[in-house]
């Protein structure tokens, strides 16, 4: 039973840490999976942002600040996406939106990921190169100029209805006066088929200008700062569930090993009660056993007793003789009174309930103990009021005989004795009987209702076991208690109350 105990704890604790590592690694995947649904969520802002670049594109490879951070702002989201910066090749902010520290743009470099603990910081996640047209080189980044460097002065009094500058035009003309052409002059950028010049370089700037911006307005990358709270919110409301089922496992198994605990002590506590039955079985075989022997035992006693009275009583006998026939008989009936009590004490209690007065049983039992009342010169005062009971007539009169002839033989002479019976509830009563005595020790008071237990000389130490025996056979209680000053009282309680015959 030992081992395999420790097998079910053993198997119940592999399963508890299965399930709580069930539940980590869960806990982590879905960590995983959030963070892949905000990187999945910035990848289309990206997308977004290169739609948005594409759509701000001015004279080829050129874009308004102005009007890509009016762009940029209306994708900020406070909470989901804080923060947009395009860079340039020295990793500095061209144009922004929302918030964006610098030590966000400074601790992270190439395309890469940075998690803080409300933000991540992700760089470069659609490449900015796909965004530019087929009109202009694909090596060329965007170039981010603010209005007023967005063209030289010396062309600003040239511009188109939409606001862009004019080249500068030379008309040809035929003989007769008409416009056969225009052309570009040397010097000006020629037009595409869109109206825009076919090279990636503003008008009027030079190819060494133009590299020089490109350094420093160039967009070579771009930042994305976003809001990890619904990560933080995804992880807690799991975090918060694998807790619950944890707690439930802890229980489970907890439960499971009290259970498997108390149906091992049960299982045991049954074999002893199977062996406490057999050993019980056994017990009253052997008393029926004794009871027997003390009975057969009686007859022969009656004989010794009878034939040593017989010589007690003969004139011709010695003294002697005489003295010790008298001897024998007081031995004589001194074991008989044992054997007596014995064969009482081992007999089984079967109760016949039923209703009778109280005040007229104790008066028998007072009556038939007269001589020895009278012989002690013992004051006997019965109290209370008339009252009827449910008990099986015989075993109360042998109750109430033997608690009045222990407390006869414990006072002294000319001591006295209170029998009280009085209503405990409205279906109780109580008897006591008390005396002035030497009362018992507090630490025998529970000892002597166990046989062959006594305080006095002459005493057996069966009566007090025979009304333990009595008074459990009928459901009431009895308990031994002192009597202030000196003596003791014998309580009986629960005596059940029955109405009036």
């Amino acid at each position: 039973m030992k081992r395999r105990s420790v097998l079910i704890y053993g198997l119940l604790l592999i399963a508890w840490v299965l399930v709580l590592g069930w539940q980590t690694t869960e806990h982590f995947r879905v960590q995983r999976a959030a963070r892949a649904e905000l990187i999945h969520r910035a990848k289309d802002i990206s997308n977004t942002l290169g739609i948005v670049l594409r759509s701000q594109r001015r004279f080829g490879g050129v874009i308004s600040k102005e009007r890509l951070e009016s762009a940029l702002t209306d994708l900020v989201r406070p909470g989901e996406l804080n923060g947009i910066a395009l860079l340039n090749a020295a990793g500095e902010v061209v144009a922004s939106a929302g918030t964006t520290a610098d030590s966000q743009v400074k601790a992270i470099a190439g395309p890469s990921e940075r998690w803080d603990e409300q933000t991540v910081t992700l760089m470069n996640l659609v490449d900015l190169g796909t965004s530019v047209t087929h009109d202009i080189e694909r090596t060329n980044p965007p170039v981010i100029l603010s209005r007023e460097n967005f063209f030289r002065p010396a062309d600003s009094n040239r511009v188109e209805s939409g606001g862009s500058p004019l080249p500068p035009q030379e008309t040809l003309t035929n003989a007769d006066g008409s416009v056969s052409a225009t052309n570009t002059p040397a010097g000006w950028p020629r037009r595409g088929g869109n109206g825009w010049p076919r090279s990636g370089r503003p008008r009027g700037m030079s190819e060494e200008e133009y590299q020089a911006v490109l350094q420093k307005q160039g967009a070579h990358s771009f930042l994305i700062v976003m809001s990890t709270q619904p990560v933080r919110a995804a992880c807690d409301q799991d975090l918060w569930l694998r807790l619950i089922i944890g707690v439930l496992a802890t229980i489970s198994v907890i439960g499971s090993g009290l259970a498997w605990r108390n149906l091992g002590q049960s299982s045991e506590l049954q074999i002893r009660l199977v062996r406490t039955s057999e050993l019980n079985t056994h017990l009253k075989e052997m008393n029926l056993a004794a009871a027997g022997l003390a009975h057969e035992t009686r007859n022969p006693l009656n004989i010794i007793r009878g034939l040593a009275q017989m010589i007690s009583k003969q004139p011709d006998a010695p003294v002697e003789i005489r003295e010790k026939s008298r001897a024998i008989v007081d031995e004589t009936d001194k074991v008989t009174v044992q054997l007596n009590e014995f064969i009482n004490y081992s007999r089984p209690r079967e109760v016949r309930p039923t209703v009778l007065a109280l005040g007229p049983a104790v008066n028998e039992v007072v009556h038939a103990l007269s001589y020895d009342i009278e012989e002690k010169k013992v004051q006997i005062e019965v109290k209370g009021e008339p009252l009827y009971i449910e008990a099986d007539e015989q075993l109360l009169r042998q109750t109430l005989f033997n608690l009045l002839l222990n407390a006869i033989q414990a006072i002294d002479v000319g001591g006295r004795i209170w029998i009280v019976a009085e209503r405990q509830t409205a279906t109780e009563a109580l008897l006591e009987i008390r005396d002035n005595g030497p009362g018992v020790p507090p630490e025998r008071r529970k000892e002597i209702f166990k046989p062959y237990v006594t305080t006095q000389e002459k005493g057996t130490g069966l009566g007090l076991a025979v009304v333990q025996q009595i008074v459990q056979a009928h459901g009431w209680e009895i308990e031994c208690l002192s009597n202030e000053p000196k003596g003791a009282i014998f309580r009986v309680t629960h005596l059940k109350l029955a109405a009036k015959i």
